[in-house]
Formats: C-alpha cells, structure tokens, sequence
C-alpha cells in the first residue's frame, strides 16, 4: 500500500539498493576500524538530490544502534551516537521514525546546536555523529541560533571519534551555512577521511533526459529544448498561467495527496509572523507559515493553501509539485540564458556578511550560486510530477514555446 508519510519513505524496514547495502557496510567498517584512534576520522556520503542519501543513513545509523544497544559482540556495544540535522522540518521525521524502532530513542536525533552545547557544557565526548544534510551546518557564528563558535563541523570533530557526514554542494543556500568542496578538505585533510558519491536518482521518475534538462537550467543556467521524453512516465508541464498551474496541484492533492505549490524567493518576504502573499496574475497565495506542530509541512492538510518555501520543502518528497520560479531568475534577452536578479532576492537571512569574503565579486558570485541551488532543490521535489510557471514574461514564453513544440498541450486533462 502507497503511503505519503515521510517516515515511510525513510525506514530502515526499506530494502536498500546492492549499491546502498555495500556502502552502508563499507562505513561501517570504516567507523570500527576508528573508534579508538586517538583523532577524530570523517566519512562523507556525496550526491545530488534524490540520490537516496538518507535512506542509507537511516538504514546505517539504525544498525549503528542496534549493536551498540544490544550486541555484547560488536565493537559498537555499548557506544554513544547521536544523528543530527540542521533542519527542523526532517529532524520531526526522524523522531517520528524513532518512535517505530525498537533501536532508535527520539534523544539520539539532535540539532547540531543542541548536541554541541550540551557536550560542551558537560565537557563530554561522544563516538560516533551522524550528519544528514551537512551542507546546512554552520560555517559562522550564528547567536540567533545559540551557536556562538566558527564552525559546526569542526565543534563536532573535537568532541566525536567519528564523524559520517552527508553532503550535496548544489543544496547550499545561506552564507552562514557556506560549504565548498575546499572548504570542506581544509577542515578534514588532517584526518584519516574517506568519500564515496551516489549518483543514482531516486525520487523523480523523469527520464535522465529530464534530469540532464533541469541540471542544465540550474547549474550552467542555459534554456535547452524539453527533452522529446520529458513525459515518458512522468508528468512534466509548463503554464503560462500560474492560477491554471495552481488548479492542477489541487487536482492532483485530491487524487494522490502530497501535492503543493513552491517558490522561489522573489516576493515579499518578513519573519514578523505576518501573512505575505504571491500575487501572479488570478493567482494570490501566502507564503508557508512557521510551523509548530510535530507533523512536516507537506503532510499538514492545510498547507495546500500555502506556498512552499526553500525551507520547508528541502529534504522532503512531493507526489507532484507547482514550480513557481519568481522575479529573482529571468531570461536574459536574446538569448537563451538564465540571469540572477540579485535586486529582487527577498531573502533578507539568506545572505549575510561573513568575515572571511571581503571581495564584493567573489559574494555576488556565491549568492548568484545560492540562488540557483534555491532553484535546483524545489525543481527536483516531485517524485510523479513537476509542473513550471515562470514570472518573467521573456522566460515564460521560450518554456511555453518548447513545451509546445512537442505539441504538448499546457491545458492537460487532469
């Protein structure tokens, strides 16, 4: 039976891939191998969105727990570990999961914040963490978040044996979570570290075809024709009218559920806890609003009257998802180019100053980077289908006119 739970799509009861199976094996050795050395050793999981990243760490950390909890044999027994995540709309799926698994207790899953404040305070020390989605850990201070230290990464290798982190460059999307691979290596080089990259797409059933076409308008920012199999086994449309795309994601809500509208960033935008609403045309919604339930954004009922921002959709499956791609991305004229509008980004949080970039080209090249990877993770979050409207009237008609050209029509019976 299909369910939309998210726990579901993350369960350790899942089968994994040869692939997955050897890799969660092979980090596991890994983290044996390490555990009494006398410095901290990093394992790094790469790879793009949908490349079953945390299944496998789910599927790791789970048996990582079983034996510290109940194998007198395992070199695991009697370890303490913890699995943590920057994000507190995946850090509720995952003491959801815990709730299901007889090795897994809801204080094993932490903030990073909470996790290296506490350990600090006690002065205590840990065996192994686990990081999901380490491209959000903090590279700066963060004194709204109670972090008041450089760097995540490096608070948690001073107090850990072992660190397996997971990581995808292309989902970087603030200044105080900046990570680069250098980045990355001068903090870990002095370690015994190993890496391993998964390619394979899970979550969308697009053709690679597709995949390519969206890796393309993101990454080189280049408008290439719609693949000819763009709808092979997937439902891939372009609107002209944002309204019409709306209807569709409501349609699709009704017969399937986990359908909602996204966006990009582009339209008014303030944390005062007030309602701020997209305005295209007959189409006028509001921004997701912060939510203080233990249920993720997407599988609240009433959020299909929202639109989804960055931070509530990244790390989650949509059935279908409503792309909005706002003011601050538009089509360079006379070409088939994207181009950033950094005067149109009204993400007052995502890019603040950092001490350590003091050339104002090499911040508007991260922040033209940070937007595109904003752009890269709400196309790649419907697993059956992805439907675009773009706000820029330039852009709008070159990807009516490719969809057409297929003679596909924007209007599909629903």
């Amino acid at each position: 039976m299909q369910t939309n739970e998210a726990i579901a799509k993350l369960s350790p009861d899942l089968p994994l891939t040869d692939e997955q199976s050897r890799l969660v094996k092979r980090v596991l050795r890994f983290t044996g191998i390490h555990l009494a050395d006398p410095q901290p050793a990093v394992f790094t999981i790469n790879g793009d969105a949908g490349t079953g990243k945390s299944v496998v760490l789910t599927h790791l950390f789970t048996e990582l727990q079983q034996n510290a909890r109940h194998n007198p044999d395992s070199v695991f027994y009697h370890t303490t570990n913890y699995f943590t995540v920057n994000h507190p709309e995946i850090l509720k799926v995952y003491r959801e999961l815990a709730g299901h698994q007889s090795a897994l207790l809801k204080k094993d899953f932490q903030r990073p914040t909470s996790l290296i404040n506490r350990l600090n305070k006690k002065d205590e020390n840990t065996d192994v963490v686990v990081v999901d989605e380490a491209h959000l850990l903090l590279s700066k201070p963060d004194h709204y978040n109670n972090f008041y230290h450089d760097n995540q990464l490096v608070e948690l290798l001073k107090r850990a044996r072992v660190v397996i982190l997971v990581m995808d460059y292309s989902q970087v999307l603030r200044m105080k979570s900046l990570w680069t691979p250098d980045r990355l290596q001068q903090i870990i080089s002095p370690y015994p570290h190993r890496e391993y990259q998964l390619t394979h797409q899970f979550r969308m059933t697009a053709s690679d075809n597709l995949v390519h076409w969206l890796n393309r308008l993101t990454s080189e920012c280049v408008i290439d024709d719609i693949p000819a199999d763009a709808r092979d086994g997937y439902d891939f449309r372009v609107y002209d009218d944002a309204e019409e795309m709306r209807r569709a994601i409501v349609a699709r809500n009704q017969e399937v559920g986990l359908s909602r509208v996204l966006s990009t960033s582009g339209y008014p935008s303030t944390l005062d806890g007030g309602k701020h609403y997209i305005h295209e045309g007959n189409f006028k919604m509001s921004w997701d609003q912060y939510n203080f339930t233990s249920t993720p954004w997407a599988e609240i009922p009433q959020t299909i009257d929202e639109v989804g921002s960055i931070y509530t959709c990244q790390g989650f499956d949509l059935n279908y998802a409503g792309i909005i791609i706002g003011p601050v991305v538009s089509q360079r004229p006379h070409t088939r180019q994207l181009q950033v509008n950094l005067d149109r980004f009204t993400d007052s949080e995502a890019f603040k100053k950092r001490s350590d970039i003091t050339d104002p080209q090499e911040m508007n090249r991260l922040e033209r980077w940070m937007i595109m990877n904003a752009l890269n993770v709400i196309l790649k979050r419907g697993v059956r289908g992805t439907y675009i409207f773009a706000h820029d009237p330039l852009l709008r008609q070159t990807l009516s006119e490719l969809f057409a050209s297929h003679g596909w029509s924007q209007i599909i019976q629903c």
